[in-house]
C-alpha cells in the first residue's frame, strides 16, 4: 500500500497543475485545486500509514 500512496501524490500534484492551466472558471479552477490537494493529502497518508509498524508487534 505505501507504493500506492507515492503513486497518488503526484496525480494529485499534476490534478492541481491541469485546474490551474486549464480552468479559466475560479469557482471550478478552486473545486479542482482542492480535490488536487485532498488526492495529495489521501496518498500522503496512505503512505505513512503504509509504513507504520502493526499494532501489537515491538520495534526492539
Amino acid at each position: 500500500m505505501k507504493y500506492a500512496g507515492l503513486l497518488v501524490m503526484p496525480a494529485g500534484f499534476f490534478l492541481t497543475l491541469a485546474a490551474l492551466a486549464l480552468f479559466p472558471d475560479p469557482g471550478r479552477r478552486m473545486a479542482f485545486v482542492l480535490c488536487g490537494l485532498a488526492v495529495e493529502g489521501m496518498g500522503l497518508a496512505v503512505s505513512v500509514r503504509g509504513h507504520m509498524l502493526p499494532r501489537g508487534t515491538s520495534h526492539s
